[in-house]
């Protein structure tokens, strides 16, 4: 290898480098580095200064240090009971140190005689001789005196089982044959922005020569790792929308003037201003492709009617996809009254309606002004016969090739495309996995809502009467509740068993109230029956599984119940949560749980502190880390390597400026195909499909 670039790098096996044939070299392809990019772009954790290392003989007692030495002796002790104490001996030229660790066993196995570590902690004095207390261990490997001694060195995150040790070699090995790693970031761009060049970037990332090269280095590639990101969301932007043939919806219908004015309350701040942003994009001669995000009760089904009507008083026709059965229900139930008001037809479609072919006909015939359906919309047999505007719910249930058949229904030219999400996204997440859509947020809620009063409990007998009382008396207040049974695991039938079972205990608790039972193994007849005795005031407690975590509107229901609570993802729980709070009366939400986790701590702990869905969506992406989020949900995207979204916000906004300002010059990076072919090679081949699945 001679001086190369990132793509022509992530073309070279990694077994290529010098160390890492054979087991090393799969081990590694296991954990994920398979090339020489792979391996240039794992970037060290910490790094120990060894070029101004203490000796151990003059260490300050009672301050944190990290330390070097060799492992003389380990030894591994049970007292009594399960107590284990590992103990080891490290030295080096000046002298030694006691590690100790209690009820640590795995120490013993990680710290083997001969090997060189770096500990961090403490330094005591205990019976004359120096001690550090449950210190953090790296493992440095056997004394090194090229790369280890005399000069900062990069302890990088074990892989595959390969430790710091041998990736600091084979780093170094890939390195000296790989260099000058060449740059396809335009020069002006990075002297405009203060930014290194790329090749002393990757060397100073792992060999800097002092510590004050770190933070420039590691600065330089993050810009690199989001500026890819975003150059490819704009090249797809650009295909999806500044260069394909939209329609040009006229604004002076009146109809969606008649209908907001025909609605029995004010439109808050933040509808007024998602419609104009909407109805400003389907005036445009280019296809709409704009998330509108909200919380639960925003407002988001009467902004969506807005954009269909403009669709419809120009003569299109509408469409919207959820992706349940009781969600299309819901929605539909939820827009009839509104188009009511202004005289517009509708229709739903699904897998069980029983009057498909006619509804089919109607829609072909252009009789339908508006249809609400589910996967059915994009079946054979469906052919509209104007399609203005798709409206997509719950985006993330869906992947790109539904939305894409979607519009494929429609003849001429493109249809605009709304996406609609309850679910909070932090904003720098939206930039990355959706920022090739416009992005509108409904950050008001409408007038009197109060926040619902969330209160974790375990499931303790005092705690769940305390609970059950709390239901009654809203029931008796002619109020509703819900009660949530957990998905223990990916399976459907045993989430309807654990409803069932609930259902049938709770009967016994409450057998002078009238119970509903819910869950997605029901038929769809069964499943609309029990959501019109809801919506009718015929049931008092629901007890469901999450197919009601989307979509149903009751404002009569007070009280929502969540067993089990910390078995759900933070996200989850706050959209069950959303099921009550829907009016202007006190509403609770009680967590049931006995969290085994430090993990469902945080997520309960965080419900129970606000009812902001965008603090919660960022506290979710803390604990879980993105690379959940960027996991195998998100196909074909590897996770970000060193960019973390939320710490590297501004960095994000000034890659996405940049990015859109180049490919608006050059919008199929003609101009820059190395950097073209850097996206293809490290995004995927795929890469216009990205980020949005």
């Amino acid at each position: 290898m001679t001086g190369r670039s990132l793509a022509y790098l992530s073309r070279v096996p990694i077994e290529q480098v010098q160390g890492l044939s054979g087991k090393r070299g799969a081990d590694l392809r296991k954990g994920g580095i398979e090339n020489v990019a792979d391996l240039l772009l794992h970037a060290p954790r910490r790094y120990v200064d060894r070029s101004r290392t203490l000796p151990l003989a003059e260490l300050p007692l009672g301050e944190e240090v990290t330390v070097i030495g060799t492992v003389e002796r380990v030894s591994l002790r049970r007292p009594r009971g399960n107590l284990t104490i590992v103990e080891a001996r490290v030295s080096d030229a000046s002298g030694t140190l006691s590690a100790v660790w209690f009820n640590q066993p795995f120490r013993e196995r990680q710290l083997v005689e001969g090997v060189e570590v770096a500990l961090s902690g403490k330094v005591e004095r205990f019976r004359g001789k120096l001690q550090m207390n449950a210190p953090d261990v790296d493992v440095l490997d056997r004394p090194s005196e090229s790369l280890t001694t005399g000069r900062i060195m990069p302890v990088h995150p074990t892989v595959g089982g390969v430790g710091p040790g041998y990736l600091r070699r084979a780093v170094h090995n890939a390195l000296a044959r790989a260099r000058p790693i060449s740059d396809p970031v335009p020069s002006d761009l990075l002297e405009r922005l203060g930014l290194m060049a790329r090749d002393p970037a990757v060397a100073d990332l792992h060999f800097p020569e002092d510590t004050e090269r770190i933070a420039p280095a590691r600065s330089r590639l993050v810009f690199d790792e989001l500026f890819r990101l975003e150059v490819a969301l704009a090249v797809r932007k650009h295909r999806q929308v500044d260069a394909a043939v939209g329609i040009t919806h006229t604004l002076g219908g009146g109809l969606v003037g008649a209908f907001v004015d025909a609605l029995p309350y004010q439109l808050t701040g933040a509808q007024t201003r998602a419609i104009t942003e909407i109805q400003a994009d389907m005036a445009s001669p280019h296809p709409m492709h704009r998330l509108l995000q909200g919380e639960v009760g925003s407002g988001k089904t009467v902004v969506a009617m807005a954009a269909l009507l403009t669709a419809v008083q120009g003569g299109y026709q509408g469409a919207v996809m959820a992706p349940t059965e009781v969600l299309a229900e819901q929605h539909h139930l939820g827009l009839e009254p509104l188009a009511s008001l202004v005289g517009v037809r509708m229709a739903l479609l699904t897998g069980s309606s029983t009057d498909r072919t006619a509804v089919l006909e109607a829609i072909a015939a252009g009789t339908i002004d508006l249809v609400v359906g589910t996967h059915a919309l994009i079946q054979e047999g469906v052919h509209f016969h104007r399609l203005g505007v798709a409206v997509v719910d719950e985006q993330h249930r869906f992947g790109v090739h539904q939305r894409v058949r979607l519009k494929e229904k429609a003849e001429g030219p493109e249809p605009d495309l709304l996406i609609m999400t309850a679910t909070p996204i932090p904003r720098t997440l939206a930039m990355t996995l959706y920022g090739d859509l416009d992005v509108t947020m409904l950050d008001e809620m409408p007038a009197g809502r109060r926040p619902v009063m969330t209160k974790v409990v375990k499931p303790e007998v005092s705690s769940l009467e305390e609970t059950y009382r709390l239901v009654r008396s809203e029931i008796a207040a002619g109020r509703q509740a819900f009660v949530v049974c957990p998905l223990v695991e990916d399976s459907e039938k045993l989430a309807a068993a654990s409803a069932t079972a609930e259902y049938r205990r709770l009967r016994g608790v409450f057998p002078d109230l009238r119970l509903g039972l819910l869950h997605g193994q029901m038929r769809s007849a069964e499943k609309e029956d029990v959501m019109a005795a809801m919506r009718a005031g015929e049931i008092d407690v629901l007890v469901a599984t999450t197919v009601i975590e989307v979509g149903i509107d009751l404002p009569n229901a007070s009280v929502m119940v969540v067993e089990d609570a910390d078995r759900f993802g933070l996200s989850q729980l706050h959209q069950l949560r959303g099921r009550v709070g829907r009016s202007t009366q006190d509403s609770w939400c009680i967590l049931i749980a006995d969290p085994g986790t430090p993990d469902g701590e945080a997520r309960l702990a965080a419900m129970a502190a606000t009812n902001d869905g965008f603090r919660l969506a960022e506290e979710d992406l803390r604990i879980r880390g993105q690379g959940t989020v960027f996991g195998a949900k998100q196909a074909g995207m590897a996770d970000l390597r060193l960019a973390d979204i939320l710490r590297d916000t501004d960095v994000l906004i000034t890659a996405r400026r940049e990015a859109f300002t180049l490919v608006a010059g050059d919008p199929d990076l003609a101009a820059h195909p190395e950097l073209a072919e850097e996206i293809r090679a490290l995004l995927g081949e795929a890469a216009e499909w990205l980020f949005i699945s």
